[in-house]
């Protein structure tokens, strides 16, 4: 049995900018919009090409947009709604934590939706353009996490080498679920995504590619949820589940179901742009 690694005591804050703090989530969101972003360009002019580079350019404001706000709202609402009721102005202070993805989701297809809408796009074509990149997100947000010292892991025995104790969480060793998480939802997803991605056949089919992210983020998180210690304030739910897993059984149904219209439905076909 080996001794359980000792968490290293990162600095939340990365740098100073005179009295701006700025904190490592922060660049984990501004480095996962500069990588991809120019991957989304390509991917949006593979045939059936969907749109311009210019036009996912645009996107970038709602994108960031519906991350901040749905993410923000999602854990407000999903995680801590009887707290944020008594304390309605705590909502604002997100520099103390407290993000969502599930809500963050949410926040980007609406906001995806009415650009769409807007720019007269195919919803389901661009977004089987965008969701392949989203991984490089969901990555390095997870490292951010573990660089906080935050969403640790559940309780186990010494007698893995990568075990952790987190000075915050007490002395038992914990799993180090954020990693868990960042090579899961992250790496491999993102793999996953790219090589269903360079297949013209699995572009065609418009909705396939957003089932295949909804199905493979909703199977990732459910897994590492038995890895990672549930929210205080929420704990175990009946049957011993937690509030990560509920959210992602409608993503992984509605994954399901997309992947499986998308093969019935004819080829998508490109339009002017």
């Amino acid at each position: 049995m080996s001794d359980p690694l000792i968490f290293p005591n990162f600095d939340p804050v990365a740098f100073h900018i005179g009295p701006l703090l700025v904190r490592w989530y922060a660049l984990a969101y501004i480095a996962a919009f500069i990588l991809a972003l120019p991957l989304a360009k390509r991917l949006c002019q593979k045939t059936p090409k969907v749109a311009t580079p210019l036009l996912v350019d645009d996107f970038l404001f709602y994108a960031v947009l519906g991350v901040l706000l749905g993410g923000r709202l999602g854990y407000v609402l999903f995680y801590r709604p009887l707290h944020y009721a008594s304390h309605p102005l705590e909502i604002l202070q997100t520099w103390k934590g407290g993000m969502s993805f599930h809500g963050g989701a949410i926040g980007v297809i609406l906001a995806m939706a009415f650009f769409c809408w807007r720019k007269k796009l195919s919803f389901l074509g661009f977004a089987d353009r965008i969701v392949p990149v989203v991984p490089i997100g969901l990555a390095l947000g997870r490292c951010a996490n573990f660089i906080n010292g935050e969403l640790w892991g559940r309780t186990t025995t010494a007698h893995l080498p990568w075990v952790m104790i987190f000075p915050n969480a007490g002395p038992i060793p914990r799993h180090p679920s954020e990693l868990y998480e960042a090579l899961t939802e992250g790496v491999l997803l993102f793999i996953i995504m790219l090589l269903a991605a360079k297949n013209q056949k699995v572009r065609s089919h418009a909705g396939f590619l957003s089932g295949l992210f909804l199905l493979g983020y909703g199977t990732a998180r459910a897994f590492c949820e038995f890895f990672r210690e549930p929210d205080a304030n929420i704990g175990f739910l009946p049957g011993g589940i937690t509030m990560g897993q509920v959210l992602c059984l409608p993503m992984i149904l509605i994954g399901l179901i997309l992947m499986i219209v998308a093969l019935k439905r004819a080829p998508f076909t490109e339009k002017p742009l």
